[in-house]
């Protein structure tokens, strides 16, 4: 028995957040490495590297290279 429209609407929808929220983790992710890294050097702690990363600006950043990122990807799965 096929899905309804709406479940298969619904799990296309989760599916996108988990991979969206995904490539964001990695985004933050690496930008931790290089700022904890770089403010460890000059004796900073890593709450201040913490600090640092989690900005408005970046965020939207990362959001925008996420959504971007999961639509080439997309894309590239269906033409695949």
């Amino acid at each position: 028995m096929p899905e309804p429209k709406s479940k298969s609407n619904l799990r296309a929808v989760a599916r996108a957040a988990i991979e969206i929220a995904f490539i964001l983790f990695l985004f933050y992710a690496n930008l931790l490495m290089g700022e904890f890294t770089r403010a460890n050097g000059q004796g900073k702690s890593f709450a201040f590297a913490l600090g640092d990363i989690f900005t408005r600006e970046n965020l939207m950043i990362g959001i925008a290279a996420a959504t971007v990122g999961y639509i080439v990807f997309e894309h590239l799965r269906k033409r695949l």
